[in-house]
């Protein structure tokens, strides 16, 4: 199959793409392609296509829940405890619908916004045929104050070479930040670790992480603050999740313009945290770039002016999104 007249994000001119068993085969300047005898192709007219999105932390089940929270906290204990008792009932209503419902509602929730592969947190998920990549190559543990034995969890013996993603520091509150450190404290054999929302988390802390996923939306809604990232991204890697619904909205890219707006990445660092960095960090060498060798995930999207490709990237909506590949295969288009 090839794509012609395409504008690819962070390459110059319009190009041509080739997709072949599931992977790019050739990217060649639009002037000097030629449709193959047996392609069927496809005319872009100029539209934006960059790699499949790489949403680093969501929790499947838990994307038909609207946002809840009934005012500003210091800590994800204080939500929990407070929501667990006062929104009990709209919780449990949701809760009673099938898990494998729920779970496929956060599949389809990320594919519209143009996610290829998305990091499930929780425990493993049983899937058949999803949509689009669901990594859970790693260990989940909640967090220091609400997943029991995670001392022994983190240090269990002959663990496999696969990292530990927690929850850790979404708060505001010293408890939040000392958290961090009994974290750091009982690694006891240096696992892997990767942090998700570290608001109150430091530069000498964040140096025990591999990385540290960024969840604006969620942060600001829960604790109207979010994490110091113009000092942490100097010491690891910055990598960028939605969460779920629950204390997120839907829409992936108001969370990036949200992050945008924060001033605290730059426009290419923002587009790396979703796509080639995510790739190296969760061993995924396959994603996150579109090159010759490999998979063909692939978001195709209206270019909405001639500005900058990047500054057409951050205005996008999931109903500007025109064609999604998953591994060469099309799981949406618009008609």
């Amino acid at each position: 199959m090839q794509f012609s007249n395409v504008n690819i994000i962070g390459k110059e001119g319009v190009k041509s793409i080739v997709v072949e068993n599931g992977l790019i085969r050739t990217i060649v300047d639009q002037r000097l392609a030629s449709a193959g005898q047996n392609a069927e192709c496809i005319d872009l007219a100029g539209a934006l296509a960059f790699p499949g999105l790489i949403n680093s932390h969501d929790h499947l089940d838990f994307n038909l829940f609207a946002r809840t929270g009934n005012r500003i906290y210091n800590s994800y204990v204080e939500w929990g405890a407070d929501i667990q008792s006062r929104n009990k009932n709209s919780i449990d209503a949701v809760l009673n619908i099938p898990k494998q419902l729920r779970v496929e509602w956060g599949i389809y929730k990320n594919l519209v916004n143009g996610v290829t592969t998305v990091i499930n947190h929780g425990e493993h998920l049983e899937i058949q045929n999803p949509l689009i990549n669901v990594f859970q190559d790693c260990y989940s543990l909640h967090s220091v104050a609400l997943e029991k034995a995670w001392r022994f969890k983190l240090n269990r013996p002959f663990a496999r070479d696969q990292p530990f993603v927690i929850h850790v520091g979404e708060g505001t509150d010293a408890s939040s930040y000392e958290e961090i450190d009994k974290l750091i404290r009982w690694n006891l054999f240096k696992r892997k670790m990767i942090a998700v929302h570290g608001v109150s988390m430091d530069s000498r802390q964040a140096r025990a992480f591999e990385a540290l996923i960024w969840c604006p939306d969620s942060n600001f809604f829960l604790l109207n603050s979010t994490s110091k990232l113009n000092e942490l991204k100097k010491v690891t890697k910055i990598l960028f999740g939605t969460d779920s619904t629950v204390s997120a909205g839907w829409n992936l890219w108001e969370h990036l313009r949200l992050a945008r707006n924060t001033n605290m990445l730059s426009d290419q660092e923002i587009f790396n945290s979703v796509t080639s960095l995510p790739a190296s960090v969760w061993g995924l060498q396959d994603r996150g770039a579109l090159v010759e060798g490999k998979s063909a995930d692939i978001v195709v999207a209206k270019r909405n002016d001639n500005s900058h490709l990047l500054d057409n990237f951050f205005q996008l909506n999931p109903e500007d999104i025109l064609l999604v590949l998953n591994k060469g295969e099309i799981v949406l288009f618009d008609e």
